[in-house]
C-alpha cells in the first residue's frame, strides 16, 4: 500500500470534528470541554513562523479559560525536540495509541454481517445508544457530541446491532478520498465474545468497498489487546504510533 503519515493525519481531523476550533500559526487548536484527548488538544498541521517559547504559554492560556488541561498530540512529524519541550514544562505522556492501516482488496473478510444494520446519515437514536456503550453521563458532553457527529462533512457508513430493541452495537465508517476510517466501535459487556464487533467492522469494510475505498485505517489504544487482535485478524497493520503530551498543571 502507498500511504503515508501526513495523509492519514488529515484524514482522521476531517472524520472527527471538534466542538470549536482555533487556527493559530500552523497549529490547530480543538475544543470539546474534554470530551477526548483527539478533540480537545493542539495538533500541528503546518509550518509555524513564531517560537514554541511563545507559542505553548498562548496555547495554556487558551485551555485553561475552557477549564481543560492543555494537550499536545505528538505524531511521528513532530519535532522530537519539541516532544522534549513539553517534557520538561512537566507534560506528561497519555494515551498512547497505534494506527492501523489495511488494504481492503487483498483482505479476506468472511464473517457475516446479516444482523449489522446500515443507517441514514447518523440518527440521534445511534449517538444516545452510543452514550450508553461509553456511560457518557457529562451534560455538556451529551449536550455537545451529537452536533460533531452531525457537523463530520463526509460520507459516513453507520451501523448497528440490535437485540430486544435496542442498540447494542455500534460503528462509525468515514469515507475520504479512497479511505474509509474505522470509528466507534463499541458493543455491549453482555453481548460481548460473539464475533459482534467482528461483525460490525466487516460490514463498516464491506460499505466502504462498494463506494469506492480501497484502503482503510483505524486507531485503537496501546494496551487495548482484546480491540487490537480483532483488527489484526481482520488484516490491519500497525503504521505508526503517536501520543498526548498533557500539562500537570491546574487549569483553575
Amino acid at each position: 500500500m502507498n500511504i503515508d503519515i501526513k495523509t492519514i493525519e488529515d484524514l482522521s481531523l476531517n472524520a472527527w470534528p471538534s466542538h470549536q476550533i482555533e487556527l493559530y500559526d500552523g497549529w490547530i487548536l480543538r475544543f470539546s470541554y474534554f470530551y477526548t484527548h483527539r478533540t480537545n488538544s493542539v495538533e500541528q498541521f503546518g509550518n509555524s513562523m513564531l517560537p514554541w517559547r511563545e507559542k505553548i504559554p498562548y496555547c495554556e492560556s487558551i485551555y485553561k479559560r475552557w477549564g481543560t488541561p492543555t494537550i499536545f498530540k505528538i505524531s511521528p512529524l513532530v519535532s522530537k525536540d519539541f516532544d522534549y519541550v513539553l517534557e520538561n514544562r512537566n507534560y506528561e505522556i497519555q494515551n498512547p495509541t497505534q494506527v492501523m492501516v489495511l488494504d481492503i482488496e487483498a483482505a479476506a473478510l468472511g464473517a457475516s454481517t446479516d444482523m449489522v444494520e446500515v443507517a441514514q446519515g447518523i440518527p440521534g437514536e445511534w449517538i444516545n445508544a452510543l452514550f450508553e456503550l461509553k456511560r457518557t453521563t457529562d451534560p455538556i458532553h451529551r449536550a455537545i457530541v451529537p452536533t460533531m457527529y452531525k457537523a463530520i462533512a463526509k460520507e459516513t457508513v453507520c451501523v448497528s446491532i440490535q437485540r430486544d430493541g435496542e442498540i447494542i452495537g455500534t460503528g462509525l465508517g468515514i469515507l475520504d478520498r479512497d479511505y474509509i476510517g474505522v470509528y466507534a466501535i463499541h458493543v455491549r459487556e453482555d453481548y460481548r465474545g460473539r464475533g459482534y464487533a467482528r461483525a460490525i467492522c466487516t460490514r463498516i469494510l464491506e460499505e466502504g468497498k462498494e463506494k469506492g475505498a480501497r484502503k482503510a485505517y483505524l486507531q485503537v489504544l496501546t494496551g487495548n489487546k482484546t480491540a487490537y487482535n480483532l483488527y489484526q485478524s481482520l488484516g490491519f497493520e500497525d503504521f505508526y504510533s503517536y501520543y498526548f503530551r498533557v500539562s500537570t498543571r491546574e487549569t483553575s
